[in-house]
């Protein structure tokens, strides 16, 4: 059977500039693939990547799923974006052992962000 490779999530946006630059500034990633005026575009940081296309014969962009991203530190990442953005929950423990925060891009995405929860240390 073929061997898949990844997972890359294509989400629609009205402003393609727009939601390049949001990515860019607030998260941190970077122009993988782009040509202005193609309508797409594909952005990426560490080993995620994401791509957004302009389709506005589909109308506003809308997705009933949260894209979620695993990070190494959420309290790290929240501490570093918190000033340019707005949480929809968290940053917290959740019950299934992840520490997670949730955001909303300028698309109205939930991008959720989860570290496993760090342990405090014993002392034995």
């Amino acid at each position: 059977m073929p061997r898949f490779q990844g997972l890359v999530p294509m989400l629609q946006t009205l402003d393609i500039e727009r939601t390049i630059t949001w990515y860019e500034t607030i998260l941190g990633f970077r122009r993988e693939d782009f040509q202005p005026g193609d309508g797409w575009c594909r952005l990426s940081r560490d080993d995620v990547a994401i791509m957004f296309m302009t389709n506005a014969h589909l109308g506003p962009p809308h997705a009933t799923a949260t894209q979620y991203f695993y990070v190494d530190d959420a309290d790290a990442l929240w501490e570093r974006i918190k000033d340019n953005c707005t949480a929809e929950w968290g940053p917290e423990d959740m019950p299934y052992g992840l520490r997670e925060f949730a955001i909303k891009d300028p698309n109205g995405y939930f991008l959720s962000f989860g570290s496993p929860i760090k342990q405090a240390p014993t002392n034995s």
